[in-house]
């Protein structure tokens, strides 16, 4: 028994080396571009040996479905991108496992493997049906962004015109089963309206899994100050999004009017048509460009979002492998060390650096999943 207190003592340390990132977008790189993460690319900001150096052991990898998929096309794509992680985990099971609670990753990690936390991307993946909700779940998949860049049937997107006022009743009914079967609610790309909507009905934490903080870089996507401090009442976790719009105000106005210039035609193509037309859009988006954002802007936004909604509810959310333009400085996963290193030297103690860098968000999920 004398033992007992210096084996619990190794868990503790082993459990604070956790390091999660809530949104990573290298599921479509392995889909489309069929890339192999277990050795380190020339390309992409995330492979396995970059996570490693970057200390994330737990990413949530989030299986997007852009907006044009619609219906069963959308349930398609979601199961192609299931089918590709599955591949990875089968393929190297000593290197990455998929992760469903808190304890999952806990164990997972302890044995030097990556945790794979699977999330959809979009609440149109789900087809306006709670059953298909509910296979998901039992595919592993254990959080949902409610929208994407368009409303859904049932919530309004930040980047859409307003159809719902917010949530409609069967939006209500698809946050309260994501709490019954414990999957996160991901309030990312919802309008304010949503936002306020789902938390009035949640009876868990949500996240904000890749939004930074609207009094830094106004872009609808990024979290007002009201929203910040909502969040954190809920118990919630933003995830910064270094993305770099979302961090640099000049970077913003590029962003706003890309986005704004976006045509609402979308493709009338099915299966295979349909799938090159989304992977030749992902490469076009992807294409590497210049930025005015740095590493430092990335500290910006975290300190600001801890000001406001205190350290317990700040985490990161880089959205690497879904940016066209990370920051300098963080130019991909491997380069977390230093974001450590500048909060550091602006006063963060290893116990703040520990919560933001991965135990606020391992948090919600222990809470949501309830293991």
């Amino acid at each position: 028994m004398r033992f007992l207190p210096i084996f619990v003592a190794i868990l503790t340390i082993e459990a604070q080396n956790i390091g999660i990132d809530s949104h990573i977008d290298t599921a479509q790189r392995i889909l489309i571009d069929q890339a192999s993460i277990a050795q380190r690319s020339p390309v992409g900001h995330v492979d396995i040996p970059r996570l490693k150096e970057g200390g994330v052991n737990a990413p949530f990898f989030a299986l997007w479905v852009p907006t044009y998929y619609k219906g069963p096309e959308a349930i398609r794509r979601t199961l192609d991108l299931r089918d590709a992680m599955q591949r990875l985990f089968d393929t190297h099971p000593e290197l990455i496992a998929p992760a469903l609670t808190a304890a999952d990753v806990e164990r997972i990690t302890r044995s030097g493997r990556i945790a794979a936390i699977l999330a959809l991307e979009g609440g149109h993946q789900i087809d306006d049906d709670l059953a298909v909700l509910r296979m998901y779940y039992r595919l592993g998949i254990r959080a949902m962004t409610l929208t994407h860049f368009r409303n859904t049937n049932w919530a309004d997107s930040s980047t859409d015109t307003p159809a719902h006022n917010g949530l409609t009743e069967f939006g209500k009914q698809v946050v309260r089963e994501m709490n019954r079967m414990g999957m996160i609610v991901d309030v990312s790309h919802v309008s304010d309206k949503t936002f306020f909507d789902v938390l009035a009905v949640t009876s868990k934490p949500v996240i904000a899994s890749h939004s930074s903080c609207r009094a830094l870089s106004d872009v609808p996507r990024n979290m007002t100050d009201e929203m910040l401090a909502a969040l954190a009442k809920n118990g919630g976790v933003v995830g910064i999004n270094f993305g770099e719009g979302f961090l640099n105000p000049q970077d913003a106005e590029i962003l706003k009017n890309t986005v704004n210039s976006v045509a609402f035609n979308e493709p009338s193509l099915t299966g295979k048509a349909l799938d090159q037309y989304a992977a030749d859009e992902f490469h076009k988006d992807l294409a590497p460009k210049a930025v005015n954002a740095t590493i430092d802007d990335a500290v910006d936004h975290i300190d600001h979002a801890v000001k406001i909604a205190g350290v317990d509810h700040v985490g990161i959310g880089s959205d690497f492998d879904g940016i066209s333009g990370p920051p300098k400085g963080l130019e991909d996963i491997s380069k977390m060390p230093a974001l450590k290193a500048a909060l550091r030297k602006k006063g963060y103690s290893e116990e703040d650096i520990r919560k933001i860098f991965g135990a606020n968000t391992l948090r919600v999920l222990r809470e949501v999943t309830g293991k």
